[in-house]
């Protein structure tokens, strides 16, 4: 499988992501459906980063059930609640990235499942057979 990461100019003026990742040969793919920041006990804390930290050990949870990793990440779709948030997870993002540089879309929306859901993560991922 060979990944080409297609960086056009647009996304370079945002943050280090790519504009388009291509994914060509034999592969498995994994989508995962929007993860919220239910911790361990199915808990949801009030605090944005704790939200995001568990939306993110939630998302490499299913990573990992398929034997893969952030660097397998082709596609990240991340819906927040509050715009104030934002400077705050894009470090946190990175972080969980471990240097990976999937195509990514960070959306502010009115309002997710339950009300006090703050951070939701979409992602698809995809590795070779």
């Amino acid at each position: 499988m060979t990944r080409i990461e297609h960086d056009t100019g647009v996304i370079s003026r945002i943050s280090a992501y790519s504009d388009a990742v291509e994914m060509r040969g034999n592969l498995r793919f994994l989508s995962t459906s929007g993860t919220p920041g239910f911790d361990d006990h199915g808990g949801l804390s009030p605090d944005f980063t704790t939200q995001a930290e568990w939306a993110w050990r939630n998302v490499l949870k299913a990573l990992a059930a398929a034997d893969m990793t952030p660097h397998d990440i082709v596609r990240v779709t991340q819906f927040l609640v509050r715009r104030e948030d934002g400077p705050l997870y894009q470090p946190l993002r990175t972080r969980f990235l471990e240097g990976a540089r999937p195509a990514s879309m960070l959306m502010y929306v009115a309002g997710l499942p339950w009300p006090e859901m703050l951070i939701e993560i979409q992602l698809d991922a995809v590795k070779a057979v």
